[in-house]
């Protein structure tokens, strides 16, 4: 099937999420007449593979914001490189996978997929003994979702830094 010049559909190139949510509303609106045709569990396999990219950008998220916590909140010196390091990789897996309508899910989701990151990063310094740290945790969201995607930046730390580490 080609693109016509006013064809407004999702693309497979350019937004796969959307494009699979859109052919799975297209099956559903297709009337079955042959039984060898098992539509039901098509469908659902189709929005199956949106839902789990859709997933995989907010998993990144996830990990992008309670590594952002530690840097900002953690007064650990190390290991602070390490928590940059993965901030850098969730931030290139989200430029190879975020598109515009996952970028609107993953803003829309951001005060739950902040609450899961904070839960996680108040774990990880209770754990190392940062309860003072743990208190401090904001319970909204910090950072805008710019700063959250920005290629090389990083809060700075809400208090002098010492040596151990979350």
């Amino acid at each position: 099937m080609t693109d016509q010049p006013n064809d407004d559909r999702p693309r497979y190139e350019d937004d796969f999420y959307a494009w699979t949510q859109f052919q799975a509303e297209v099956l559903r609106a297709i009337p079955v007449s042959d039984n060898r045709f098992d539509r039901d569990h098509l469908v659902e396999e189709i929005e199956d593979l949106g839902k789990s990219e859709r997933n995989a950008v907010r998993s990144e998220i996830r990990r992008i914001l309670e590594h952002l916590l530690k840097l900002a909140y953690s007064p650990a010196a190390y290991p602070r490189a390490d928590w940059m390091v993965s901030i850098a990789n969730a931030r290139a897996e989200l430029e190879d996978h975020l598109t515009a309508s996952l970028r609107r899910d993953a803003e829309a989701s951001l005060p739950v997929l902040y609450e899961r990151a904070r839960d996680a990063a108040a774990i990880a310094l209770r754990a190392h003994g940062e309860q003072e740290a743990e208190a401090t945790l904001p319970t909204r969201c910090p950072f805008t979702f710019d700063e959250v995607l920005q290629r090389g930046w990083y809060p700075e730390p809400h208090r002098p830094l010492e040596d151990g580490g979350a």
